[in-house]
């Protein structure tokens, strides 16, 4: 729901429209409509959080509009204004759907009243149905899991992180986890009962993310066929979770300095403007430092986002968690499926340790699922890891690249040094290619002793 709720009043007398729409702009964007044949299109393409019709209209009457409304709109909140109240007439606005029902003349105090409870209600719907949105993520095997130094290190951070306001920047590579741990922080936080807004920025075109963020008006481009109510006006007094925000292009990024430093914003071809509090936690695959020497990132918001910088490490910097990950993940998929496997046998575990993880958890949590739909019987065995897997390394690098190593770490020097070749020296490129963050890549650099 916006910030600023929308009402669409329905009444054919002027002067009582009039007089609603006075008594309420200061608290809402009010929208008139002096027919119940004209209010349809309206809802359709405005999309109002409540409607107040009257039961008298020329043409259709309020009780046929409520019985429309209910055919676009899947959970309306409708009230019947009426000067003709009867016990009759309020039974059948009831029955249909309507929030409540008041006669005239209007006690502006009961009105006031009713709408402060029906916003609730609604706000209470939007909010149950995010609350189903987490539990169903969550029920999808989505934790955070790990008993190793970093990971309880990791979120020790975290948690006194979430207590503060500050914007939070979390680096790592695809597959970490990063928004997992945005959820963490923001369950921790004093905004936990408050929506948490995901943002995946690279999957969006310029023009589709300012839509998503700020939202737009109707007719704001080809398209906008009604206005959408963007991220940011979703997310007021919550957290908004920017996923890969180096993707983000300069003038997009201005306008979310925008917001960073005085909490406002308009719409898409809109002129009002509008103020919402949300504390933003930002993800990237990248160092974003490189990114601001590169010039692809402004400085000044790099700053504003990278108030507290947290780093998830990949998964082949904690084996420790491994064999926790893949039980969680065995007995997850196993309930999924409906199989019985008791365990995984002790060769197989050890394979699926040494292996490299170049996708992460991700990949893990893939190649697991995959392993229980197939497996035959109640014991996880070495013939079933897949052979890639199996034959170690860093994973996934290892087809045609002729490693010669004998244990994961100098198969991994051995790769490394190979990919910087191939680059010609070019660390972001060779960083890319091995799936890895820059940052990363000058630590094994370092640790091996390369050149």
């Amino acid at each position: 729901m916006s910030i600023r709720p929308t009402i669409l009043i329905v009444e054919d007398e002027k002067d009582t429209a009039d007089g609603l729409k006075k008594l309420l702009e200061p608290s809402y964007d009010v929208v008139l409509s002096q027919s119940a044949e004209a209010a349809i299109p309206l809802v359709k393409s405005d999309s109002p959080d409540i409607i107040l019709s009257d039961l008298r209209l020329t043409g259709m009457d309020g009780l046929e509009l409520l019985r429309e409304i209910k055919k676009i709109k899947k959970d309306p909140v409708v009230i019947i204004l009426t000067a003709y109240g009867t016990v009759e007439n309020a039974v059948k606005a009831m029955r249909l759907g309507a929030f409540h029902y008041l006669t005239k003349p209007l006690n502006s105090e009961e009105l006031t009243h009713v709408l402060e409870k029906a916003i609730e209600a609604k706000r209470l719907v939007e909010d149950n149905v995010e609350l189903r949105r987490e539990l169903e993520r969550q029920r999808g095997g989505e934790n955070i899991i790990g008993e190793s130094a970093v990971i309880k290190t990791l979120l020790e951070t975290a948690s006194q992180v979430a207590r503060s306001n500050a914007s939070v920047l979390i680096e790592g590579e695809s597959g970490t986890g990063k928004e997992l741990l945005a959820h963490y922080i923001h369950a921790m936080s004093p905004r936990k009962d408050k929506p948490f807004v995901v943002v995946h920025c690279a999957s969006l075109t310029e023009t589709l993310l300012a839509s998503e963020l700020f939202g737009h008006e109707r007719g704001a481009f080809t398209g906008a066929i009604e206005r959408k109510i963007g991220r940011f006006e979703r997310a007021n007094e919550g957290t908004v979770f920017l996923d890969e925000v180096s993707e983000i292009r300069e003038d997009m990024q201005v306008k979310l300095l925008r917001i960073l430093q005085e909490g406002e914003f308009e719409r898409v071809g809109g002129t009002k403007t509008i103020k919402a509090d949300v504390r933003i936690i930002s993800a990237t695959n990248k160092v974003l430092q490189e990114e601001v020497k590169k010039g692809n990132f402004r400085e000044d918001l790099f700053y504003r986002l990278n108030v507290i910088t947290l780093e998830v490490p990949p998964l082949r910097e904690r084996k420790e968690d491994i064999p926790l990950l893949v039980n969680y993940y065995k007995d997850f998929f196993a309930e999924t499926n409906r199989k019985e496997i008791r365990s995984v046998e002790v060769s197989a575990m050890e394979a699926l340790k040494n292996y490299g993880w170049p996708g992460n958890i991700r990949e893990l949590k893939n190649v697991i699922e995959r392993i229980v739909v197939l497996s035959q019987g109640d014991i996880i065995r070495i013939g079933e890891i897949p052979s890639d897997i199996r034959g170690g390394g860093v994973g996934g690098e290892r087809e045609g690249t002729e490693l010669k190593a004998t244990n994961l770490r100098e198969a991994e020097k051995e790769l490394i040094q190979k990919k910087l070749i191939e680059c010609k020296g070019n660390k972001s490129k060779a960083a890319e290619t091995l799936g890895i963050s820059r940052r990363t890549l000058y630590r094994k650099i370092e640790e091996y002793g390369l050149k």
